[in-house]
């Protein structure tokens, strides 16, 4: 088995999903297992200055072993997944010399992984997959880029002959509901620059993401008995209805791609005299974003003025913004991901994140910190996979870039 392989496979057996509604940082205390872990293998290892803080993150470094001035770079991963299925009692399976055809996940429900669903799965033929067994999700993001960051600093440490400036790494809990990068410690980690390890396919490079807001929209309406409900009633799920029909139908998640942006009712609530419908709202752009979140506020006030004031509350919170205006200056970042992957015979698919990562909010607090591919497939579901030669060859890639700083 491959060290990465070996890695991953230890890492995905701990249940780390975080939780939204949850205020303290982990958000769930079980994420603290796995920092442990992460931190006792940095110290056997061999790595300097490994530290655990009490809010689960994870922190050490390589130290330079050549003369010449570099600067310090970072490799960053989170340790968290996504509440959006569970992560706990994963059962990885292995599909080794993958033949194109179906996967089985689950018999007994009748799961099935299929390149006619997914047909991005036809690039693996002959390859090994872990895929899931259909009832939780996989992990590979991020434990995938963990495995991957923790397998370079094994290679780095066997090997002193190879000369490299600093390598400063970090894990992170919490970063699926956007809190990652609340209590990082940027001058402590001490990079000139970083990357975070945590996108999807082999060659994904990234440095553009979403703006990035959420808004919550309490409806207050008024229940009588619909025997006598004519010019009293205020159904405030109908409210909530027809506060959607206001908002344009194609800027939705489920017609868009690239960079257009969206609106995106993510979970809705509540009863005749009370209702609760949450939103995130992202652009590329940061005009269009802002226009966004003036129209949503503009669709509540029409409602106010048609129902009553106060009706509609809307509350926008924003969460994070594009990184590309930060990283630009810091640019070499970029060229050096691209040109060590060409070097591996890698592709480079450079394309903006549709959502967010970690290095968003760094770079924003002055780690400028573009995205790298971690391998993985279809997170946050049931047909969540990674391929391992996939892992391998990212496994190469840190190496390479860890090198040539």
């Amino acid at each position: 088995m491959s060290e990465v392989l070996d890695r991953f496979l230890r890492y995905v057996s701990y249940d780390t999903q975080s939780k939204e509604e949850e205020e303290a940082i982990p958000s769930t205390s079980s994420q603290l297992a796995l920092a442990k872990l992460l931190r006792d293998e940095l110290a056997q290892m061999g790595a300097a200055q490994v530290r655990m803080d009490e809010h689960g993150y994870v922190y050490a470094k390589i130290l330079s072993n050549t003369s010449r001035s570099v600067p310090a770079l970072g490799f960053i991963a989170h340790m968290d997944t996504s509440p959006a299925l569970s992560g706990r009692d994963v059962k990885p399976q292995l599909v080794k010399n993958y033949d194109g055809g179906d996967i089985c996940l689950n018999q007994e429900h009748g799961i099935v992984l299929s390149p006619a669903d997914f047909p991005e799965l036809l690039e693996y033929k002959g390859q090994t997959l872990v895929t899931t067994d259909g009832t939780t999700l996989l992990g590979a993001d991020d434990k995938a880029g963990a495995a991957e960051i923790m397998s370079m600093a094994a290679w780095l440490l066997a090997h002193p002959e190879e000369e490299h400036g600093d390598i400063c790494i970090a894990f992170t809990p919490d970063e699926e509901v956007g809190r990652g990068a609340d209590l990082f410690d940027v001058e402590g980690f001490g990079a000139a620059g970083a990357y975070t390890v945590d996108g999807g396919a082999l060659g994904e490079l990234e440095y553009e993401n979403f703006n990035a807001a959420s808004a919550r929209l309490t409806i207050q309406g008024s229940s009588i008995h619909p025997g006598s409900a004519k010019g009293r009633m205020k159904n405030a799920i109908l409210i909530g209805m027809e506060f959607q029909s206001l908002l344009p139908t194609f800027e939705n998640p489920m017609y868009t791609e690239g960079y257009e942006g969206f609106y995106h009712l993510d979970h809705m609530e509540g009863n005749v005299e009370q209702a609760v419908l949450e939103y995130i709202i992202r652009d590329h752009d940061r005009e269009k974003f802002e226009k966004k979140k003036v129209f949503f506020q503009q669709a509540a006030d029409f409602l106010n003025q048609k129902y009553g004031e106060n009706t509609v509350q809307p509350v926008i919170r924003d969460s994070y913004y594009n990184m590309r205006e930060v990283i630009e200056p810091h640019f070499y970042l970029v060229e050096r991901a691209k040109a060590a992957m060409e070097e591996l015979g890698i592709t480079p698919r450079i394309a903006p994140i549709r959502g967010g990562t970690d290095g968003a909010r760094l770079s924003y607090m002055g780690l400028p910190c573009p995205n790298l591919c971690a391998g993985g497939h279809n997170a946050h579901g049931k047909y969540e996979y990674v391929s391992v030669e996939s892992m391998e060859r990212i496994v190469e890639l840190l190496v390479r870039l860890a090198l040539a700083s």
